[in-house]
């Protein structure tokens, strides 16, 4: 037998005894004025860094990163559009417009989905750890004072 399967076979073996041999940790999670797992989050406005939930935080700046990518790829579109209007009859230049055109196309499609699947994991996440119903306005900010 080589060395590169005995070491793959040794892996395999580790992993597959880690798994078995691994013992569930029941923690009581302690819970906050509305009932939801308490997490700590205000004190972070002692250290500057704001009371936002970090999950709250995290969607925003996937929002974000997805819309700015979405209004680069609309930018994108209406540039290779206008080059293809504007070839004159340039098969070259046409061809390139309509490339670039339907590679912004279909990146639009993937930014889309992108942002559906992370909203979907991100609003499931939210309710499995707090037991609330996701929003979109700020009543999860943490326990106020």
């Amino acid at each position: 037998m080589s060395s590169k399967k005995l070491i793959i076979i040794s892996f395999m073996l580790t992993l597959l005894v880690s798994f078995v041999m691994s013992v569930p940790v029941f923690a009581d999670v302690a819970t906050d004025a509305q009932g939801g797992p308490y997490l700590g989050i205000e004190y972070g406005q002692y250290t500057g860094l704001g009371s936002y939930d970090v999950r709250y935080t995290v969607a925003r700046i996937i929002s974000q990163a997805l819309g700015f990518l979405g209004i680069l790829s609309l930018i994108i579109i209406i540039y290779s559009g206008f080059e293809w209007m504007t070839s004159g009859g340039n098969e070259e230049k046409a061809g390139s417009a309509r490339k670039r055109l339907f590679a912004a196309v279909i990146g639009l499609a993937i930014i889309f989905s992108a942002f559906a699947i992370s909203r979907i994991v991100l609003t499931q996440l939210f309710q499995a750890t707090t037991n609330r119903p996701y929003s979109t306005v700020n009543d999860f900010q943490g326990p106020t004072q």
